[in-house]
């Protein structure tokens, strides 16, 4: 870590209330950023407020599928703004096609593609006038394959892709870069409940023979960074597997 790397920026983090949203919050504080946190669940956001000195984190408690949440979000940055990591993210239950229920769908496209549209589409005018923002999506090993988890869930981080690579087409020349991060599987407290045992029976032997083991929440923290950091200001529309390798097998 660089205690000064993110001094004087204020960065936006969602679903930093556990895992790689929480992980990426401390690095980014404690490398010198202010930054606004975001979760679903209050008192995980209040406690990360607690384990990060120096008053360096605001937090606002919301529903990144709900359209107000992501106004409230960019209010919080009080007018200046460096960077967007739209980590907040569920799980579609591993339902392929025949079994996806409306409700299922609807959910996750609205918290895993919808959400983070609607918060880079509310943050970039701030973005625009620092000249030098960035964004950094996650998208998913399901962003890359459809062996990977339901279809749900499977067309939401496609989607993020689409949304990371026409955010950094768009918007390079103005100063702002958009790039995600692709992670394989990682130990955190996202819901991922198998509902189909069909799914399962496909998937499941194909990760077994792959052999990736679960990343560290920190893992993934440092690469989102990275991103967020002047250290990549060459880098705009790029897909980062944060795989273990799966992605090359």
């Amino acid at each position: 870590m660089a205690a000064d790397r993110f001094a004087g920026k204020t960065v936006i983090v969602t679903g930093a209330g556990s895992g790689i949203g929480r992980a990426t919050a401390v690095r980014l504080a404690t490398e010198g950023a202010t930054v606004v946190a975001t979760d679903i669940i209050e008192d995980r956001l209040a406690e990360l407020a607690d384990a990060v000195p120096g008053n360096r984190v605001a937090t606002v408690a919301g529903d990144i599928a709900d359209p107000a949440t992501a106004n409230a979000v960019v209010a919080a940055a009080n007018g200046r703004l460096h960077g967007l990591a739209n980590v907040a993210g569920i799980m579609d239950g591993f339902l392929p096609a025949a079994d996806i229920d409306d409700e299922t769908w609807d959910r996750v496209m609205r918290v895993n593609a919808t959400g983070p549209m609607r918060l880079i589409r509310a943050a970039l005018p701030l973005l625009l006038a620092t000249g030098q923002g960035s964004i950094v999506n996650i998208a998913s090993e399901a962003s890359l394959r459809g062996s990977a988890a339901g279809i749900a869930y499977t067309a939401s981080k496609h989607a993020v892709v689409g949304i990371t690579k026409s955010v950094a087409f768009m918007y390079g020349p103005q100063g702002v870069r958009a790039n995600a991060v692709a992670p394989g599987p990682v130990a955190t407290n996202i819901e991922a409940a198998v509902r189909s045992e069909f799914a399962a029976g496909r998937i499941f032997p194909l990760l077994q023979a792959i052999g990736t083991s679960p990343a560290d929440a920190a893992q993934l923290a440092a690469a989102i960074t990275w991103l967020l950091s002047d250290d990549s200001l060459n880098v705009n529309g790029a897909i980062l597997p944060s795989d273990g390798g799966w992605s090359v097998a």
